[in-house]
């Protein structure tokens, strides 16, 4: 009977490279989630801010209804995902608990608004904070140091927020967005195809 192989502590370490190696690609392999919900907010907050500024328009906000669409399109998205997946790791697992209680924060976030009568003035630092939670903790678990620094700066951020008005919490939201989603959700894919690149 063969007996199961002791690792030394190298041996150990190298393995456990190799599986957040993997993470990283497969995680990469999923930015479809950080470029759309980043380029789609992104464009929310300009479109909403520009037409609450400029044009004067009362109903600005009805460009936020894309976020159910947004919603329902990723779900289909993440569906069609799952049935290709052979086999998930622990940080797999994990990346979609973190990003499960995430979007479960967002929705509470706007019933608390909506239902509530609160009041949309401070709702961007939230959201903020809510992209750090996610970016910060996720780049930590694949060890991708742009979602680290993004999710960081979107720290301060939140805070900076409150010191503005809602149209320009907008703006403050929408800059949020792009250092901690678009910007290292292009470097990610980026990575994953030199990946692919080097190994064809």
């Amino acid at each position: 009977m063969q007996e199961d192989k002791e690792f030394s502590p190298q041996e150990s370490l190298a393995l456990i490279q190799t599986m957040i190696s993997k993470t990283k690609d497969s995680f990469a392999d999923n930015t479809f989630y950080f470029l759309f919900w980043g380029w789609l907010v992104f464009g929310c907050c300009l479109v909403s801010y520009s037409l609450k500024v400029f044009l004067h328009y009362p109903n600005h906000y009805y460009i936020w209804w894309l976020m159910p669409i947004g919603g329902v399109i990723t779900w289909i998205y993440g569906a069609r995902q799952a049935k290709k997946e052979k086999v998930k790791s622990f940080v797999d697992e994990a990346l979609d608990y973190v990003w499960l209680a995430v979007g479960l924060a967002f929705f509470v976030l706007v019933l608390v608004n909506v239902m509530g009568g609160q009041t949309w003035q401070t709702a961007f630092t939230y959201y903020i904070l809510l992209y750090a939670i996610g970016t910060f903790v996720t780049g930590n678990l694949i060890r991708f140091k742009p979602l680290i620094i993004g999710g960081l700066i979107n720290f301060i951020l939140a805070v900076v927020s409150i010191r503005f008005g809602y149209d320009n919490q907008l703006l403050v939201g929408a800059l949020a967005i792009l250092i901690s989603y678009i910007i290292p959700g292009h470097l990610l894919r980026a990575r994953l195809q030199k990946n692919t690149s080097q190994h064809a």
